[in-house]
């Protein structure tokens, strides 16, 4: 189902999922509920404090061992709710490796 003029395809939570998020240094934790989620993100309601979530990339751990997890970073918040968008190899941007941008640098010129 879409809503909310989103570009995926996001499913709605009927039951409470609990979930948790922690930093990519294992520093911090925190208890959260997934309220919706699609390919690419999801709206999560989070239990404490908010400040951890300013870091750059963390994790959503989706079982309670560990082993099931999606790489996030976060796109909003609003109160308790949050926005994050999960993050794969296709998304994030590769640095040029050093030949390829070498040989950018003189077809420029």
């Amino acid at each position: 189902m879409k809503f909310d003029g989103r570009k995926a395809l996001r499913v709605r939570m009927d039951h409470k999922q609990a979930v948790n998020l922690m930093g990519s240094d294992g520093t911090w934790r925190r208890s959260c509920v997934l309220l919706d989620v699609s390919q690419s993100g999801a709206k999560i309601e989070v239990e404490g404090t908010l400040d951890v979530l300013q870091a750059k990339e963390f994790f959503m751990l989706l079982s309670s061992t560990g082993l099931a997890y999606r790489r996030c970073e976060l796109v909003w918040i609003d109160g308790t709710m949050a926005g994050v968008h999960f993050i794969n190899g296709d998304t994030k941007k590769k640095p040029a490796s050093g030949r390829a941008a070498a040989q950018n640098a003189t077809q420029s010129k």
